[in-house]
């Protein structure tokens, strides 16, 4: 049966359907009902397998083969949802925004309590969270790496001499610049910019500052991804509006 176009009918941009929802705290209920289904028709897959063994099969044998097929499902379900993690884009709805506001509350918001994490039950709710939560706590995921960055420098001495260099380098380039004149001179400005560029590179190449800065990367995401997966969508601060919708607040 064919239905004809409807002239009334909207059509909501995904950001701002997003924004509605995180507005109105769905997307916490979203993420709590998906886990409780999971953990309902696990249970319940559970209950069927232990009824069935205990009144169609009488071989000890049998039952244990049941019981360790459940197992290797839900393993082998784990797994897939962790890989699924390395395929999608954590930074996907990230914008200049995230890093505006003040930097949530690191024992409270970003670490919470022991209730506040769950394994995710299928790629979707990963997805879900990852990318909610990269917007949540951004400032805090770079405050960590901007902390495994100086931990690493701090135990390659050699590439933390390095890039005070280079640092020392480009402030005695601006000094002699404004003494010197060299906006007046742009042929000039532009030689020494492309020296210092080059003295920069061997630098940073030769005091292995970029090995420092690759760790410190691969720490911090890792840390992301685990901690954005596992991190259940919990609003921080909720209030309810004149017309019956619940707010959240984000201090």
């Amino acid at each position: 049966m064919a239905f004809s176009a409807n002239p009334l009918s909207l059509s909501v941009p995904e950001p701002v359907f997003e924004t509605w929802l995180r507005d109105t705290g769905y997307l916490e209920i979203l993420d709590q009902r998906t886990t409780d289904l999971h953990r309902h028709s696990s249970t319940t897959a559970a209950a069927a397998t232990t009824a069935s063994s205990d009144t169609a099969v009488t071989n000890s044998a049998a039952a244990a083969v049941s019981i360790s097929n459940g197992v290797f499902v839900l393993i082998f379900s784990r797994i897939g949802t962790l890989l699924s993690l390395l395929t999608l884009n954590p930074f996907a709805k990230l914008t200049s925004d995230d890093f505006s506001g003040d930097t949530p509350s690191w024992t409270l918001q970003f670490v919470g309590s022991f209730d506040s994490y769950s394994f995710p039950s299928s790629p979707s709710q990963a997805r879900l969270r990852v990318h909610e939560n990269v917007k949540r706590y951004a400032r805090n995921y770079a405050s960590l790496f901007v902390l495994f960055f100086a931990c690493s420098l701090y135990q390659k001495l050699f590439a933390l001499v390095g890039l005070i260099s280079c640092l020392a380098l480009w402030d005695v380039l601006k000094l002699c610049g404004d003494r010197w004149g060299l906006e007046q001179r742009p042929v000039i400005k532009q030689s020494l910019i492309r020296i210092a560029q080059c003295a920069t590179a061997v630098i940073l190449f030769c005091t292995n500052v970029q090995m420092a800065l690759f760790s410190a990367l691969a720490v911090s995401y890792v840390v992301m991804i685990l901690h954005a997966s596992f991190r259940k969508l919990t609003p921080s601060k909720q209030s309810t509006s004149k017309d019956g919708n619940r707010r959240v607040l984000r201090s």
